[in-house]
Formats: structure tokens, C-alpha cells, sequence
């Protein structure tokens, strides 16, 4: 699928050294870029997820070290 992507100037000149020093297109970038916010993205709600199990359970620990 098509897209417009509007970018500055200084946006668009740091797309293309990126592109350029990576030996890459800047679509290739921009695309690997989205691919790794994406990961990135799943990783926090999965650490999230974990968090919400495992925190309550050791709540009062986690109370009394964070009180010593």
C-alpha cells in the first residue's frame, strides 16, 4: 500500500544520512524503523502484563524493603 510521508527538511536530512551510512534506502529505514517501535511496543505491554502477575504477589515484601 501507497503512503505520503511529509517530513522537514531536517527530518528528511536525517533520513538520508541514516540511509546513506546504513547502505540502505530511506524506505528501508523508515520501514525497519516501524518494525522496531513495533517490537519495542509488544515487549513494554508484555513487561506490563508480568508486572501486573508478579507485583501484587510480593507487595508487602516490596513494601517492607522499600521501607528499610
Amino acid at each position: 500500500m501507497a503512503m505520503t510521508l511529509r517530513l522537514t527538511e531536517e527530518e528528511n536530512l536525517r533520513l538520508a544520512r541514516l540511509a546513506q551510512a546504513e547502505g540502505r534506502s530511506k524506505q528501508e529505514v523508515v520501514r525497519l524503523a516501524i518494525a522496531d517501535r513495533y517490537q519495542r511496543m509488544q515487549q513494554e505491554e508484555k513487561l506490563g502484563e508480568v508486572l501486573g502477575r508478579v507485583l501484587p504477589k510480593y507487595r508487602g515484601l516490596l513494601d517492607r524493603l522499600g521501607s528499610s
